[in-house]
């Protein structure tokens, strides 16, 4: 009798596990192809995924909120419409079903983690921070531990290893030496949270996961980077005036709204592209300089979170180009169907304060990445202009344009010299382009 196996779908190429969040189906449930079948959820995409297959579910592996690695069997499906378990899957999910669950019950003692831990830039599963804790591993020493895992992370083998090899005379094969360096963001002592009072008629809201994630990514941001921000203001009257003339033909000839964001995010990639140090990640005491220009933008979605969407590769578009990547991942990302490796890879964020009427903002770094942009809403103002007759006032269309960078490895200079560049780009656009 033939059976398939459902197994965790690979989301992103930097994705290595996903979380079930939801079931859809039970064990018994006749499905067809393209019937959804959980909910799973890898970093802040939420991901429903369908049966390939038509047939009977005779068996789930994983409860939900499970976190578990790719390719791992989450269910069984009959083809035959017959009950029938693969012994063969049974067998491989044991294990990986006993570590799910450990770190999903993990998960209820992070508050009972050391504190320390979470200042590091370098990810850790509940589980290997369970052991850790449990075998007393100092941070220093859990930092020290050369991962096997994608991009070096420490998996449950590791630790259990490196606590083998612990106090004896030989060094553990898979302890990397420690670095003689100045003092990493994890030395930082992190105060304790100051203690809130919960009044009558107060209303208390649990933070949904997304929006801790986002919180925990901001904090690490800030204890990471040392943010200094820099301000220009624009003059982008030429610019407003050739979207207000084209706008509507734009749409017309594409299918697609031409907004500001698009001309945006091509001054700031023709910039990056002429300042490369800009375009880049710290690791350690080494910078990398990125060989792709991926421009993240922010979008706010319905629920009130954030996500960034990627556009890959974006001094290598056209006006065109950008606008439909734009709005199509905009889209994409306020109905939920944003697919998981559309957030990954992006070597610098715009973030559109002006969208909300703000006139500035300080942005917090989008890591590994060294600086994100923020563009103010465009407002009329009276502005002082020379002419061959002398010096008048008028009405021009002016923005402020404010980035934030990590200043381990951008000073002021290089910061407000790739800023002064976007808005000199801004300022004289080229209104003779067509469409």
């Amino acid at each position: 009798m033939a059976s398939f196996n459902i197994v965790m779908p690979k989301l992103g190429e930097s994705i290595q596990e996903g979380t079930i969040t939801k079931w859809f189906v039970k064990e018994g449930d006749t499905v067809e192809e393209d019937d959804m079948l959980f909910e799973v959820a890898t970093d802040k995409v939420d991901s429903e995924i369908p049966s390939p297959v038509d047939g009977v579910i005779t068996k789930i592996l994983y409860e939900e909120d499970s976190l578990v690695a790719v390719g791992e069997v989450l269910a069984v499906v009959s083809l035959d419409g017959e009950e029938e378990v693969s012994a063969e899957a049974e067998e491989s999910a044991s294990e990986e079903k006993s570590e799910a669950k450990a770190e999903t019950t993990s998960e209820s003692k992070e508050s009972d983690v050391d504190e320390s831990r979470k200042l590091s830039n370098r990810f850790y599963s509940p589980l290997v921070k369970t052991i850790a804790k449990e075998e007393n591993v100092s941070l220093e020493e859990l930092e020290s531990i050369e991962g096997s895992g994608a991009g070096g992370r420490v998996q449950k083998k590791d630790i259990l290893e490196y606590l083998e090899n612990r106090g004896s005379t030989q060094p553990a094969a898979k302890v990397a030496p420690q670095k003689q360096s100045a003092p990493s963001a994890p030395s930082v002592e992190k105060k304790a949270p100051m203690p809130v009072s919960v009044g009558e008629g107060d209303t208390v809201v649990e933070m949904d996961r997304v929006r801790k994630l986002i919180a925990d990514h901001m904090v690490m941001s800030k204890q990471v980077s040392p943010h200094v921000t820099s301000v220009v203001e624009a003059d982008v009257t030429e610019l407003v005036q050739w979207r207000n003339k084209n706008k509507n033909a734009f749409q017309e000839k594409y299918g697609d709204k031409i907004t500001f964001m698009p001309i945006f995010t091509e001054a700031v990639a023709t910039a990056l592209a002429e300042f490369p140090l800009v375009n880049s990640s710290v690791d350690g005491d080494k910078i990398v300089m990125k060989k792709d220009i991926n421009v993240g933008i922010a979008v706010a979605k319905p629920d009130g979170n954030l996500i960034v969407p990627v556009i890959r590769n974006a001094e290598q578009k056209n006006l065109v180009g950008l606008t439909k990547d734009l709005n199509r991942l905009a889209n994409a990302a306020r109905n939920n169907q944003l697919d998981p490796a559309a957030i990954q890879g992006g070597t610098f964020t715009i973030t559109n304060f002006g969208s909300f009427g703000n006139i500035i903002g300080t942005p917090i770094i989008n890591q590994p990445q060294v600086a994100i942009l923020a563009t103010g809403i465009i407002e009329k103002k009276p502005a002082v202009l020379e002419t061959p007759s002398g010096d008048v006032i008028a009405i021009r269309h002016k923005m402020y344009l404010s980035l934030s960078y990590d200043h381990r490895i951008i000073d002021g200079a290089l910061g407000g010299a790739f800023l002064r560049r976007i808005a000199d780009i801004l300022e004289n656009f080229d209104t003779n382009r067509t469409i």
